[in-house]
């Protein structure tokens, strides 16, 4: 019944294990990752490394998440995977036991939970005004599934054995150091029996399809005993568990898999609101600028939510013909900041999710392209400058086309008239191939060696102080000449002080 069904991707495309791109750290993404991951796991993880495989399919996505992080949708989703833990609990203590009839009812329970989440989920979904193409694909799937034959014979065989299971009791009668087996009529359950009517400091009996792997020897004779009286219902759990030992049909598992990469960023979202930090659902208009109000690095208001920290938003656009913000400005001005916030607004748009702004149009790009300065080889005995000439040629590539470029400090090792010649070369290539992006640099001239650059500049208050404001202006030496010759204390009246 399968049908190569994603709630991820609309059209079906192989997953490597390639290394994640260079951006990944650039942007500072592992770590805003890695606290929306850590508590789903690797596997909710790697699903953060693959882009959807193209503009449609980034709007499949997009859609998808507008569904989920609806309240009602939101809470069925929490209340499926909790109910599909059963299985992975089920499956965990199923690889635990070692007695083959343990196994197989273990995995008669796993099946049980199975069957509880999608029913429950399929119950939920169809009272919901789903929007999206992929929920509404899905919930049809679903919902004939939970209508076929082979689903409603599993269910059935399933839940008259397991309760025939659960109703087994036996009486064990101890006389004359020798205890005698006989059918029970204790009612409920059976760790309950025992703890209520047993000797509370002995080590209480376990029901060997429901504890721990762990039991005692008692307990295994009463097993064996179990099955030598009842022979059929036995055979039967073994012959179900052996009929369905491949029981998830494949686009459900891949559901199942699949849902936790957008529960896991809804969760991060609704407690960074929490929190007072906007996230906007943004517009992909190619007719409209690409704009955004209220922008602030992710990684950092992660980091503030530790420390206390203010974290300050931007605003940014991008006229119909400019290209390429160049950014100057004092250091520890909050240029590098300015310029992560940018690729993370494309990154979180291209993933389908919303992004850390106020209000945003983002436009479609093919792939990020990131190249943030670098030190020193030891491994390749390399310079700086060679290293960054090194990882820069790929990038300028005949295919980088269309791609969102976030450049930070290159050249700064070069003699400032190379730098600039450099510069302007890597600048003009990217804008002549279509290119959007971002160059911080110390070079005021870039910001004029093209007529689709912006000039931008991290702002200082009256006092010479950094505001962590960034504006269009245009480039001032002076601003990061000043800056620098403060922080290394040589100014007239500093160099006074200590002669």
């Amino acid at each position: 019944m399968a049908s190569g069904f994603s709630i991820l991707d609309k059209k079906e495309r192989p997953h490597t294990d390639a290394p994640r791109a260079a951006f990944f750290t650039d942007l500072n993404l592992d770590q805003i990752i890695g606290r929306i991951s850590a508590q789903w796991g690797t596997k909710v993880k790697d699903f953060y490394r693959y882009f959807p495989l193209d503009e449609e399919c980034e709007a499949y996505r997009r859609a998808v998440y507008g569904d989920v992080k609806r309240e009602p949708v939101y809470r069925a989703l929490c209340v499926f995977l909790e109910n599909a833990k059963g299985m992975e609990t089920a499956e965990k203590q199923k690889q635990a036991v070692l007695s083959p009839m343990q196994k197989a009812a273990w995995h008669l329970r796993e099946i049980e939970s199975y069957c509880l989440a999608f029913e429950t989920l399929g119950e939920e979904l169809s009272r919901l005004q789903l929007q999206s193409e992929g929920f509404q694909e899905f919930t049809g799937i679903l919902t004939a599934y939970l209508k076929t034959a082979g689903y409603r014979d599993m269910k059935e065989q399933t839940e008259k054995l397991l309760k025939k299971l659960s109703g087994i009791r036996l009486l064990l009668t101890y006389e004359k150091d020798r205890i005698a087996v006989s059918e029970g009529t204790a009612q409920g359950d059976y760790e309950n029996f025992v703890r209520e009517n047993g000797d509370p400091e002995a080590k209480p009996f376990q029901n060997p399809f429901r504890g721990s792997p762990g039991w005692t020897n008692l307990e295994r004779e009463c097993l064996e005993i179990l099955i030598r009286k009842e022979p059929e219902l036995f055979r039967n759990i073994q012959k179900c568990a052996a009929q369905y030992e491949n029981f998830q049909e494949a686009d459900l598992a891949r559901f199942l898999s699949e849902i936790p990469y957008y529960l896991s960023f809804c969760g991060f979202q609704r407690e960074m609101a929490e929190q007072g930090y906007a996230f906007a659902s943004p517009s992909v208009n190619r007719e409209e600028k690409m704009y955004a109000r209220g922008l602030y690095d992710l990684a950092l208001a992660c980091a503030a939510l530790r420390d206390g920290r203010k974290v300050v938003s931007n605003d940014m656009e991008y006229g119909e013909q400019e290209s390429f913000f160049v950014l100057t400005g004092p250091n520890q001005g909050g240029k590098t900041t300015f310029a992560r916030s940018l690729g993370q607004l494309v990154y979180f748009t291209k993933m389908g999710f919303d992004v850390p702004a106020e209000s945003a149009n983002v436009h479609y790009f093919k792939d990020i392209l990131t190249h943030f300065s670098v030190e020193e080889s030891v491994e390749t005995g390399r310079g700086k400058l060679k290293e960054e000439l090194v990882r820069l040629a790929p990038m300028m590539a005949e295919n980088c086309g269309n791609c969102f470029v976030v450049i930070n400090e290159l050249f700064t090792t070069a003699a400032t008239y190379d730098a600039q010649i450099m510069g302007k070369k890597v600048l003009e290539r990217f804008i002549g191939q279509g290119c959007r992006g971002i160059y911080v640099t110390h070079l005021k001239e870039l910001a004029s060696v093209h007529p689709r650059i912006v000039s931008l500049r991290a702002m200082l208050d009256q006092n010479r102080v950094q505001t962590f404001r960034i504006e269009r202006s245009e480039a001032e030496e002076s601003a990061c000449a000043v800056n620098q010759v403060t922080k290394y204390r040589l100014t007239y009246e500093q160099l006074k002080e200590r002669l």
